[in-house]
């Protein structure tokens, strides 16, 4: 009987860890048609717990009292939900419930055992208000109950002496109480499909509160219940206010005057989404090893190996080992590249014999603990890969040479001084260096993977001076049958979604794009556009992937990388070719000085490479450039660690040869 009612427990549990975890996933608002009207069916277990105490069943009386008790009953239903928008509805339960359960054993004055056990039920009828506060498929309801008795017999038994059968008396006819719960909706239809289905775990409590089943004694009853509604609507299909005209892709732009200033709106839609692109990527390897604050052992995030295993190391094999998705797994995929740091150097300085290498330890106002780090890292190197000590020359120091903290800064030092607390690897050796350039950067490792969603494949939504002539603004894209989808808000000049996300199944559509735009004087302004999207069976496209970071808030490329894109990135543009170049930040500073830093990022590398190309024979080179700040939703990297901030300060350059 325990172990039931713990499975049960467990049971109550999985449901709850469904609705929240529910929360997680469809924290977006899903774009999909909503009918007004569900019907279903739900089954559910009552956890039914008794309080109180009982003693006179009907004209019998038990010799001892009975106290509290626990059971699982099953619930059934049928339902109905009323959906006139997506925060406020109604539903409404018409239920099986069973509220039985069995009492506590007890000894009767014969000093045996006696039981009591009832089953007791209704047909329930349960109103509720329903509303899904947040942008996403999670929902709340409360509301009053109505049960009507359809059941009350009860089985006591004491020892072998009695068995008795019965009905209660003084059962309540109906009992009116109340409850509350929560539920997730998890669509098991097609976004566009007018017949919804979908799959609604939930959890509630019955409060006790009237539950009282008799009009006698003081037993009372309280329910946890938890369980499964499937749920059916069907929407009326919409008819479109606007047809959209079937042109072929081209920037387009609708300028009005609102009540303020001007604004305009572009949208760049591509001129083809391919499958995928396979992309051979150029990473470079930071040349850093970030410690944890208070401590100067090497962080478990690293890849440590031990003697035997690094003996097979190979740098090669990461390029092998990666996964292929580059959209889902690129910040892990990339990390996991730099995470073997100790292990590429300990093999490159073990293939090249005469290479030397200076790691310079620092800590905040503690130079001997630094050079305490930096020891550490060389102890690795000479303990694991047997690398001879005098190739490697440590060096403390209380601030790095290039530090992210300066004179007189007062806001987020702790993640500041996180990026100071690290041994840099500084080297003349040029096997160990960058293929052009001497400033001490580690070459790159390369890597071929997947991306399924290329910037060049985005549709992007362009406001000139958003951020300062409005407040926010969103977007909705609307097909030729009047299906919406919504984006936003934003507050940016510029953002992106990508076209596969749009199409969905579709291989092609016209799309009319509106954008409601509210500035800070609280007027709402209203622009549209049009574009045709299609989406390619199959793409036999290679591209190419490179990156460069840039120090803590500068937005000048280093000499080394400026040399490193005029020799070994523009050889490789090809006539008609494009180049996509998106600057990042991590989030340290303001929203808007990163958003400028990025684009400055961004356009400084272009005027490299566009410089080149212009002084070269190329011809028909185009170029895509934006800057995304430390937008989230387009980093490469989280923030949560220095390592990953350091990699967003980055500007990415995807060349995508001519087809």
């Amino acid at each position: 009987m325990k172990q039931d009612y713990i499975s049960k427990q467990r049971f109550i549990l999985l449901i709850l860890i469904l609705i929240f975890s529910g929360i997680n996933s469809y924290a977006q608002i899903e774009q999909r048609v909503q009918p007004k009207w569900w019907f279903g069916e739900s089954v559910a277990g009552n956890l039914n717990y008794y309080r109180g105490t009982t003693q006179q069943l009907n004209d019998f009386s038990t010799p001892t009292a009975f106290h509290k008790g626990q059971t699982w009953e099953p619930y059934a239903s049928l339902l109905t939900e009323y959906r006139p928008n997506r925060i406020f509805g109604g539903m409404l339960n018409v239920a099986y419930d069973n509220r039985g359960g069995n009492f506590a054993g007890v000894l009767a004055p014969c000093n045996c055992p006696a039981t009591l056990s009832t089953n007791l039920s209704y047909v329930s009828i349960e109103p509720s208000l329903r509303i899904a506060p947040f942008a996403n498929a999670f929902y709340v309801f409360a509301g009053p109950t109505l049960g009507i008795n359809i059941s009350r017999s009860f089985v006591y038994t004491q020892a072998k002496q009695i068995d008795r059968r019965e009905d209660w008396n003084d059962i309540h006819k109906t009992v009116f109480s109340a409850q509350a719960g929560a539920g997730i909706d998890i669509p098991l239809s097609k976004k566009a499909t007018l017949a919804q289905m979908t799959l609604s775990p939930f959890a509630s409590f019955q409060t006790n509160l009237g539950q009282a089943p008799r009009s006698t004694e003081s037993w009372s009853i309280y329910t946890f219940r938890a369980g499964l509604a499937l749920k059916l609507g069907i929407a009326r299909k919409r008819t479109p206010t606007n047809k959209m005209s079937n042109t072929s892709p081209m920037v387009t732009s609708t300028t009005l005057v609102t009540a303020d200033r001007d604004v305009t709106f572009t949208t760049r839609p591509p001129k083809e989404i391919p499958p995928f692109v396979e992309v051979k990527e150029t990473f470079p390897i930071r040349n850093s090893i970030f410690f944890n604050m208070g401590s100067s052992e090497i962080p478990n995030r690293y890849t440590l190996l031990i003697k035997q295993d690094a003996a097979s190391f190979r740098e090669a094999q990461l390029q092998e080992d990666q996964p292929m998705n580059l959209n889902k797994d690129r910040s892990a995929r990339q990390l996991a590249v730099y995470y073997n740091i100790l292990n590429i150097l300990g093999d490159r300085m073990r293939n090249n014999p005469q290479s030397t290498i200076i790691l310079e330890g620092s800590s905040d106002g503690n130079p001997i603990e630094g050079k305490q780090m930096a020891e550490n890292v060389k102890h690795y190197l000479v303990d694991i890969y047997s690398i001879d000590p005098t190739r490697i020359t440590t060096v403390g120091r209380d601030k790095p040479v290039i530090p992210s903290e300066q004179p007189g800064a007062t806001k987020e030092l702790t993640l500041l001084k996180e990026g100071d607390r690290r041994v840099d690897i500084e080297s003349t050796s040029p096997e160990l260096l960058l293929q052009v350039g001497g400033d001490g950067s580690l070459k790159p490792v390369q890597i071929t993977a997947v991306q399924e969603d290329p910037m060049d494949s985005r549709v992007v939504f362009s406001i000139d001076s958003a951020s300062t002539l409005l407040k926010s603004w969103k977007v909705q894209v609307i097909d030729d049958s009047g299906f919406v989808q919504n984006y936003g808000p934003y507050t940016t000049d510029e953002a992106s979604v990508p076209g596969r996300t749009i199409l969905g199944n579709k291989a092609k559509g016209n799309y009319k794009i509106l954008m409601f735009g509210e500035t800070p004087s609280g007027h709402y302004i209203l622009k549209q556009d049009s574009v045709s999207l299609v989406k390619l069976d199959s793409s036999n496209q290679i591209g190419l992937r490179y990156s460069i970071l840039f120090d803590f808030d500068k937005s000048k490329t280093i000499d080394s990388y400026k040399k490193f894109l005029i020799e070994q990135v523009v050889p490789l543009i090809s006539d008609n070719a494009k180049v996509i170049i998106h600057g990042h930040t991590d989030t340290i500073g303001d929203i808007n000085h990163n958003l400028v830093l990025s684009r400055e990022r961004a356009k400084s590398t272009q005027e490299i490479l566009q410089r080149a190309i212009n002084n070269s024979e190329k011809k028909g080179v185009t170029f895509v450039t934006s800057g995304y700040g430390a937008d989230s939703s387009m980093a490469p990297f989280e923030n949560d660690l220095p390592e990953q901030r350091f990699y967003n300060r980055t500007v990415i350059i995807d060349i995508v040869p001519k087809k």
